[in-house]
């Protein structure tokens, strides 16, 4: 029987429990995985929001936002390799874009590497491309990617 998700508000304290989905979610390949140490630093400055998604005492995925008066930068977002695709990257979103509401945050942006699949998600959530800077990133194999700029207005 599969259980129900919930989307919980996580705090300094809750970065312990974030990094198995951080190790899984991310490709080591491109290094895009935060330590905790970063987790941690962020979550100390205002406006910096960290939600979880739950099921029972298990962390499936996470995303993290920062808020500047009425604009929030998604800085993070991740769902367990094995929770992916079931709609939990969905969840979080809409649970970001709920606190962006009731925070008056107007727009959301976010950076994504180009090829990364998230894209496909970030567009059906509404995000539209607003810049492009080339060669941005680099692959440990010294592959080189595009960094896309997306927003989302609320």
């Amino acid at each position: 029987m599969t259980r129900a998700v919930e989307i919980i508000a996580g705090d300094f304290h809750s970065v312990d429990r974030i990094m198995p989905v951080m190790q899984s979610a991310f490709d080591p390949a491109f290094g895009e995985a935060w330590t905790a140490e970063q987790c941690r630093g962020l979550l100390c400055l205002p406006g910096t929001v960290l939600r979880l998604a739950v099921s029972g005492e298990d962390v499936l995925g996470f995303a993290l936002v920062r808020s500047v008066l009425d604009e929030a930068e998604l800085l993070l977002i991740a769902t367990a390799a094995s929770q992916q695709r079931k709609g939990i990257g969905q969840l979080l979103l809409h649970s970001v874009f709920y606190w962006c509401h009731q925070n008056g945050v107007k727009r959301v942006i976010l950076e994504v590497r180009s090829g990364n699949v998230a894209v496909e998600l970030y567009t059906k959530m509404g995000f539209t491309q607003i810049g492009r800077r080339e060669n941005y990133y680099r692959g440990l194999d010294n592959n080189q990617f595009d960094a896309l700029t997306l927003q989302r207005n609320l």
